[in-house]
């Protein structure tokens, strides 16, 4: 529980703003002894989000215009080729692809869900393209991948719809077994991405976290 609380608070953390975390801070918000959160702590370093400093606390970094950059530009390498090659499978793949987008749908008033689905989605893509370099390659990216994502749908009113719509693109590539346009149809999504990871932050569910406080996501 501790665990699932920190990474709601530390995945909707404004992109722009680092902070300490303390374990007092985080008993008190989750009515918890020390152990667990300590342990929480622990493994959110292990996946990436944060850095214990001794005497300090846990420090979440910022993420940076050069990480966003980055990230996207790997991405988009890794994804565009992947879809080309993934869109061989045709229907085979889309099924499973529109199963995802579907359970995705569902989780629309959860920005992490969302996320986490989001995530599934493209992986699914990436291994089907049968290339097991680029498939772990793209594993690494997953914990800025996670926050990001978050951001993005955050601080862009309506992106989650637009994202839905943006995928089902992809999905009809793949069905059609068209390479070029499941690729076009992935470059066009994450320059959209892009876009939104450079927008200002807009109200809606980062404005809901900040008033009521994170809330505990299952997954």
């Amino acid at each position: 529980m501790v665990y699932r609380w920190l990474k709601q608070h530390v995945l909707t953390l404004p992109s722009r703003e680092g902070k300490f975390l303390t374990e007092a801070e985080v008993c008190r918000e989750t009515g918890t002894s020390r152990t667990p959160v300590r342990e929480a702590l622990l493994r959110l370093e292990a996946d990436g989000f944060l850095q214990i400093v001794p005497k300090k606390g846990a420090y979440v970094p910022p993420i940076t215009e050069a990480e966003i950059e980055a990230v996207m530009q790997a991405r988009s390498l890794v994804e565009e080729w992947c879809a080309r090659q993934a869109a061989g499978f045709g229907n085979m793949l889309a099924v499973e692809l529109d199963r995802l987008v579907a359970l995705q749908m569902e989780v629309q008033h959860d920005p992490v869900a969302f996320i986490e689905r989001d995530r599934e989605f493209h992986r699914t893509i990436v291994r089907a393209a049968g290339n097991p370099v680029l498939a772990e390659f793209y594993e690494g990216l997953r914990d800025r991948q996670l926050r990001m994502g978050v951001h993005a749908v955050t601080i862009s009113g309506g992106r989650g719809d637009r994202v839905l719509a943006e995928h089902a693109a992809i999905v009809e590539g793949i069905r059609r077994g068209q390479p070029e346009q499941a690729a076009a149809a992935v470059a066009q999504h994450l320059a959209r991405t892009l876009v939104a990871l450079r927008l200002p932050r807009a109200a809606g569910w980062g404005a809901v976290a900040t008033a009521r406080g994170p809330a505990v996501v299952t997954q």
